[in-house]
């Protein structure tokens, strides 16, 4: 998984509630298991006509923010199934940081495991970052995981709580598996100390 550390760059504004995975990645784009490709469907009923001619008022379509790296969302965002589609579309897409006043848990803890920084921050706070975003790429924010603050282009600075260990993860670009074979050492002595104690198994 990419570490990630400092990230600045373009915010898309997206003020919507209650964005839920469906919305994020349709049903349609769930049959591959790879992580790659997904970038192209992410918001597809709204990115695109049932021609699948580009929608040219949607954001994401928008020369200001097809290169956006952060998007600004509304409360409750990633709710309904559990697809982990969600999070890979965003990354594919070249999203690694979501701006909310509220997740859906299961979206949450999925944005860590995929190298994307998902930050809950109270609604006024989203308001302005969400008026910054408007500007276009003319505006650009900065995301500093390591001091946890977000930077305005003007030079506001807020700042957001994280959970020490996700902080660690994503720092170190540590995924489940990377927290795991940080442990082979001991894994490779204990099979070994197994093998020794019980050579008939």
């Amino acid at each position: 998984m990419e570490k990630f550390t400092k990230l600045t760059g373009v915010a898309a504004p997206l003020p919507m509630v209650n964005v839920d995975t469906d919305m994020i990645i349709p049903k349609q784009f769930l049959k591959t298991i790879k992580r790659s490709g997904l970038g192209r469907n992410l918001f597809d009923e709204m990115r695109y006509d049932e021609q699948g001619n580009e929608i040219a008022d949607f954001v994401l379509n928008q020369p200001a923010w097809r290169d956006a790296e952060i998007l600004v969302a509304g409360e409750n965002f990633g709710c309904g199934s559990s697809r982990e589609h969600a999070p890979w579309a965003l990354l594919d897409f070249g999203i690694r940081c979501v701006i909310a006043p509220s997740f859906a848990d299961i979206f949450y803890n999925n944005c860590f495991k995929n190298g994307i920084l998902p930050i809950a921050l109270p609604q006024e706070q989203v308001d302005l970052l969400m008026d910054e975003a408007r500007k276009g790429a003319n505006a650009r924010l900065s995301v500093d995981l390591e001091n946890q603050t977000i930077t305005t282009t003007d030079g506001t600075q807020i700042g957001f709580d994280i959970d020490p260990f996700r902080k660690h993860c994503l720092l170190n670009g540590l995924d489940d598996i990377g927290l795991t074979l940080k442990k082979a050492a001991e894994i490779d002595a204990f099979e070994g100390r197994a093998q020794a104690q019980r050579p008939w198994v």
